[in-house]
């Protein structure tokens, strides 16, 4: 009976941690301007070329670069719900009026257009 209890216990331990919700990313970029930076052309080619590790970069750059594999592959599961809307606005807005930039940024996080069409679907759930 006590082995039947104690792997009841473990079996529920199991459920729990399977059940808890994944670890997010730091918020405190979730207050981030992000129509300020988009409006500034010089700020928002920093940050590209902080992304494509052909210029410096700011602290809130390096993070960005630090998770962005990561946030690509999993469509930005650990994203806040703030987070998962700035990179929204701005990967649709790179896409739609920097091209040049945002394949070059395609080529360098997703090479083989592995996580393409699910990162595409999760831009468009913005719409």
């Amino acid at each position: 009976m006590e082995l039947a209890a104690a792997a009841l216990s473990v079996l529920l331990l199991a459920t729990l941690v399977a059940a808890a919700p994944p670890e997010k990313y730091d918020a405190r970029y979730d207050h981030m301007d992000v129509d300020a930076v988009l409006r500034n052309q010089r700020i928002l080619a920093s940050y590209i070329k902080c992304m494509l590790e052909t210029g410096p970069c700011t602290p809130e750059g390096r993070d960005l670069r630090k998770h962005m594999p990561e946030a690509l592959r999993t469509n930005c599961d650990k994203c806040t719900d703030a987070q998962k809307k700035i990179v929204r606005k701005l990967s649709l807005h790179v896409r739609e009026h920097q091209p040049v930039q945002w394949d070059l940024l395609s080529k360098k996080y997703d090479p083989e257009h592995r996580y393409h069409d699910s990162f595409e679907k999760f831009l468009d759930a913005a719409a």
